[in-house]
């Protein structure tokens, strides 16, 4: 395992400033291009869409653009 450092908003190997990092991980590419690997899983998370009713109701033509983009993301994801 190599430790990290936070360099240019993202996370990078480094000499030694942290022992761990958090990151939530889906592939695990970004883990694997900074040499880094999983230790441990905290906890497993999942994400939902929460949209406010009157929101819905005053402009459901762009929110309901947002849930089928969000829609083709998922199915994009489990093909």
């Amino acid at each position: 395992m190599r430790k990290a450092e936070r360099r240019d908003g993202t996370w990078r190997p480094s000499s030694g400033l942290t022992p761990r990092i958090v990151d939530l991980v889906s592939s695990g590419r970004t883990l694997k291009e900074n040499g880094l690997v999983e230790v441990a899983t905290i906890a497993d998370v999942s994400s939902r869409l929460v949209v406010n009713r009157t929101a819905l109701k005053v402009r459901s033509e762009e929110i309901g653009g947002w849930i089928e983009k969000f829609r083709r993301a998922v199915d994009a994801q489990a093909a």
